[in-house]
C-alpha cells in the first residue's frame, strides 16, 4: 500500500541530501576560477605591462644569436616574460624549429624557450 507521508518525506530527504552536494561543486568551481586568476596575476604583479627586469634584453640577445643563423630566415620573432622566451613563426624545415629553440636556449638568462614555431615543410 502507497503511504503519501513516507514518499514525502523521501522526496524531502532526497532534496536536503541533494543541496550539500550542490553548493560543494559549486564552491568547488568558484574556488578553481579564483585560483586560475590568481596564479595568472601572480606574473603580472611581478613584472607589469613593461615585462620583467631584464627580459628585454633577454629578447635582444636571442635576436643577436639569430642574426648569426641566416639559415633560419627572418620571420622568427621573440618576446621575453620572466626571463622566458617565447618563439614565434614559421621557418622552412622542422630541423631549423629545432635549432631556433637550440639556439634561443643558449642566450644568457634564458630559463625556458617556448616554442609556436611552423615549419612550410613538414
Amino acid at each position: 500500500m502507497f503511504n503519501k507521508t513516507s514518499a514525502s518525506n523521501s522526496v524531502n530527504c532526497a532534496r536536503l541530501k541533494g543541496l550539500p552536494l550542490t553548493q560543494n561543486i559549486s564552491a568547488l568551481i568558484g574556488g578553481l576560477i579564483l585560483i586560475s586568476a590568481l596564479s595568472g596575476c601572480a606574473t603580472f604583479e611581478k613584472c607589469g605591462f613593461k615585462g620583467c627586469p631584464g627580459d628585454a634584453q633577454v629578447t635582444a640577445e636571442v635576436n643577436a644569436l639569430f642574426d648569426g643563423h641566416p639559415e633560419l630566415g627572418t620571420s622568427i620573432h621573440v618576446q621575453t616574460l620572466d626571463r622566458v622566451v617565447y618563439l614565434y613563426g614559421l621557418v622552412d624545415t622542422p630541423l631549423d624549429s629545432q635549432i631556433a629553440q637550440s639556439v634561443a636556449r643558449e642566450a644568457p638568462g634564458v630559463t625556458r624557450v617556448v616554442s609556436s614555431i611552423a615549419s612550410g615543410n613538414n
